[in-house]
């Protein structure tokens, strides 16, 4: 998982190298609420702000803040196309050789590959290219310290926050309930993985998965469940229904089509499917046992679930499926 986190660390690494300061300081706020503005504002926070969200505190972060990775891979002389060329050149193939954040990678290691799309990645990048993007407070006294060897880059088009507010599609809806609880489940584990290694993670998975579920579930006013065929807990198999959706999107990767969202209406409530897509991080702990696993951590995962099935997963595979279910509030 310490992978998965510089995953985003690393996909937005390299975009922030580009961008000509003249653009930037010609332009001055725009509405974040229509438009390809929004696009890429809402994909940078869907992709990348479970881990590089500027709001964690400097020494909690599994990941560097967005504006640390624009400052490092941005100069006065860095075209549009360049930066999001450089993006997506990294995220193709992750390696410490096309990182231009040395330090990042000592302190959180290499991202590890994962399957993104490609015209995502882009439109993420030319966001950052040319909008200001939000930074921790504690970032400008970082550089003054020396702490980061990197010139200032964050100048660009000022925009507002995207109306939280206005009335939302019961995908739109759904899709905010599963990316808060992704977001907060992934910023614990991964945070475990980097301080205690994939053994500790496997027992906050067992202690603090359920609780942190349940928690975001209430916060959100929402039934929010991860199901799978192949399912560690019990708790979390998949009924019929869900088996049915699970394969369609496993058809759907497999054959590397565009997937979307399913939402349906049942009993006057919408009910909310997406898959569950693993990485080389979900290896670790998915993967082949004595390949991707180590025996210490099949020892304890054996012992903690007896019946587990959630082995033997490649790159890119569906692993289940969130299964959210929620009433018409703030809905559409």
């Amino acid at each position: 998982m310490k992978y998965f986190i510089i995953l985003f660390s690393l996909i937005l690494l390299n975009s922030c190298h580009q961008k000509q300061k003249s653009s930037y300081q010609s332009l001055t706020t725009v509405d974040t609420n229509k438009g390809p503005v929004n696009d890429g504002k809402l994909l940078m926070e869907q992709k990348c702000y479970s881990c590089h969200n500027s709001s964690t505190d400097h020494k909690e972060r599994i990941a560097s803040p967005m504006v640390a990775i624009k400052s490092h891979y941005l100069n006065d002389s860095t075209t549009k196309e360049q930066f999001a060329n450089a993006i997506w050149n990294f995220v193709q193939q992750p390696s410490q050789e096309k990182s231009k954040m040395k330090g990042a990678i000592r302190r959180f290691g290499l991202m590890p590959y994962q399957s993104f799309e490609e015209n995502e990645i882009r439109a993420i990048a030319n966001y950052m290219y040319d909008y200001k993007v939000d930074e921790p407070e504690w970032f400008k006294e970082h550089l003054k310290d020396g702490k980061g060897k990197m010139n200032y880059h964050n100048d660009g088009i000022k925009v507002g926050a995207i109306n939280r507010d206005q009335k939302k599609t019961p995908t739109e809806k759904g899709m905010e309930y599963a990316l808060n609880t992704k977001k907060e489940l992934g910023k614990n584990l991964m945070g475990t993985i980097q301080k205690k290694g994939t053994l500790e993670a496997v027992l906050f998975c067992n202690a603090r998965a359920y609780p942190l579920t349940d928690s975001m579930a209430t916060a959100q006013n929402a039934r929010i469940r991860r199901v799978s065929d192949k399912a560690r807990n019990p708790q979390n198999a998949a009924n019929d229904k869900e088996l049915k959706v699970i394969e369609q999107f496993k058809k759907a990767v497999a054959n590397g089509e565009d997937y979307l969202p399913i939402t349906k209406l049942e009993n006057g409530r919408h009910v909310f499917y997406y898959p569950i897509i693993t990485n080389s991080m979900c290896l670790q702990c998915h993967g082949s046992p004595n390949k991707t696993i180590n025996p210490e951590v099949i020892a304890t995962i054996r012992n903690l679930y007896p019946n587990d099935k959630a082995m033997g997963y490649d790159i890119n595979e569906v692993r289940g499926i969130w299964a959210i279910d929620f009433d018409n509030t703030n809905a559409k």
